[in-house]
């Protein structure tokens, strides 16, 4: 993937939304997590069109991550969570969120599909799920 440009506030967006919704799940919850809103910038297809930069990403509604509706999303962002945001907008990827755009935590088993969108993988908590080639090829 490709790196994104990033302001230093975009930097500090990612890295609370990181921490909101993966911090249970340490650096690589966390940085799968980033992965998701960076491929959502990038990819400009399905539910991500005219997603320009990380500022649309964090707070598109709808489709937008339920974390930004908690206070714990809006405390400052910690050095090492931005190191963290950093590294994914640079271009690294983890599996299964390589390629994903969207994640979320069923009370059972990760579903094969869900919203039509293949099921990647699991890591702890969370399920991954990425669009096809043919859906997104910029992913």
């Amino acid at each position: 993937m490709p790196a994104i440009r990033a302001t230093e506030e975009q930097v500090e967006l990612l890295a609370r939304l990181m921490r909101a919704e993966a911090e249970g799940e340490g650096n690589l919850g966390m940085l799968m997590v980033g992965n998701v809103g960076v491929n959502r910038v990038y990819s400009d297809c399905l539910d991500f069109k005219n997603i320009r930069n990380l500022r649309d990403m964090v707070f598109q509604s709808p489709g937008g991550f339920e974390a930004t509706t908690k206070s714990y999303f809006y405390q400052r962002a910690r050095e090492r969570d931005k190191k963290l945001a950093r590294r994914v907008i640079a271009g690294e990827r983890f599996h299964p969120a390589s390629r994903s755009l969207w994640f979320f935590e069923p009370t059972g088993e990760c579903p094969a599909q869900w919203y039509n969108q293949w099921n990647t993988g699991r890591y702890k908590a969370h399920c991954f799920f990425s669009p096809t080639e043919q859906d997104c090829p910029r992913v």
